[in-house]
């Protein structure tokens, strides 16, 4: 793995090389961390990369990674950068023959997006794209519970992202978090929308299956002088006429990473919380609620298969980030251009990527027009 960004300073970052390298099967080889070609030197010299496969940009590392032999070269990139400089090193490295794990949202426009995947199309390289929360084992126990017809068919949906983080104007600090994530020309068209909210749409629809046909919105922007929405309630509308709620914010004081997703069906629903996630509620209409947990017995072959710790041991964040690492990892080893690797081996990829885009751009036009539903075009 070489890695674009992440440098000594970052947080996401470390949280990137940490899950990648839990399951022993990516090691990183190079990195251009910074901007700062000074920083990306003393980054890499912190986590003890050799001199010669630190660079000073990713457009030189792309470059000579590609130069070098095929067993020495990286054979993929990490792009953990703010969302303006997702599109064009991705681009390049594809179109150098490297391989793409990059942070959501994708891109900082639907237009990049759209581009992004034009690209992944004509090179068959594979993108996979880090929507942590499908990796939980519980989540993919839920995904498995409702394509099994045992709810019946889907009828409401609920996903909730709410944090208290962003209550004050954090980024006139120079809080380095907060202050490319409340920049529009960083992060993009949508605040809490693009940084939280894709996370609730993407979980509700691979949960359910369902895609949000369109959405009505209102976004707001509640710290005096702050230039993106640091909150937002939505109504959804899916396919096969199933309804939701979603509600993503950053102001809500007190709170802390609470995604919430609840599912409702004709015989049954489901309710998660990642800040308690290997239990998961099902609930059913005549009979009593079941508590489902993680590394028991009688969970699904799909809940299994990400699970590494017997029952009672906790499985957290971390985990959930390197199933999308050893997910992919097992797909760029199987590389079978053409095929969908995400659907295989089970991880976001552009696909998903477009979708959060569309969902982004399309809140925002539903939070500013008088036509409130705005629809969402099939990707």
């Amino acid at each position: 793995m070489g890695m674009i960004g992440g440098g000594i300073d970052a947080f996401i970052g470390a949280v990137h090389r940490k899950a990648a390298s839990m399951d022993g099967e990516i090691e990183l080889v190079c990195g251009a961390f910074s901007s700062s070609p000074a920083k990306s030197q003393a980054s890499g010299e912190a986590l003890g990369i050799p001199p010669d496969r630190v660079y000073g940009s990713y457009t030189e590392m792309i470059q000579k990674e590609k130069k070098l032999p095929a067993g020495k070269r990286m054979d993929f990139v990490s792009i953990v950068t703010p969302n303006h400089v997702h599109f064009d090193p991705a681009k390049q490295a594809l179109e150098s023959g490297f391989h793409v794990v990059l942070d959501k949202p994708m891109t900082l426009t639907l237009e990049e997006a759209i581009d992004l995947s034009r690209v992944v199309k004509k090179t068959k390289g594979i993108l996979a794209l880090t929507h942590t929360y499908t990796g939980y084992p519980m989540i993919k126990e839920a995904r498995n519970l409702v394509a099994s017809g045992s709810l019946g068919a889907i009828r409401k949906v609920y996903a909730e992202y709410t944090q208290g983080w962003l209550s004050t104007p954090l980024e006139r600090t120079g809080q380095k978090q907060a202050g490319w994530r409340t920049d529009p020309k960083r992060s993009g068209a949508g605040g809490a929308t693009g940084d939280i909210g894709t996370h609730a749409a993407n979980l509700a629809e691979y949960v359910t299956g369902l895609r949000i046909t369109s959405l009505c919105a209102q976004l707001n922007k509640v710290v005096k002088g702050r230039k993106l929405d640091d909150d937002a309630s939505m109504l959804l509308a899916f396919d096969k006429q199933a309804t939701g709620v979603l509600v993503a914010t950053q102001v809500a004081a007190g709170e802390e990473n609470n995604l919430t997703l609840r599912v409702y069906g004709e015989r049954g629903g489901l309710e998660w919380h990642q800040e308690e996630p290997n239990t998961l509620v099902v609930k059913w209409l005549d009979r009593p609620r079941e508590y489902h947990r993680t590394g028991t017995g009688y969970l699904s072959t799909a809940a299994k298969s990400v699970t590494r710790t017997p029952s009672g041991h906790p499985e957290g964040y971390l985990e959930a980030f390197a199933n999308i690492y050893a997910n992919f990892a097992k797909a760029v080893r199987a590389n079978k251009p053409g095929k969908n690797p995400g659907k295989e081996f089970d991880f976001p990829t552009v696909e998903e990527g477009i979708r959060g885009m569309a969902f982004i751009e399309a809140a925002v036009l539903s939070s500013r027009e008088k036509q409130k539903w705005i629809p969402i075009p099939k990707s």
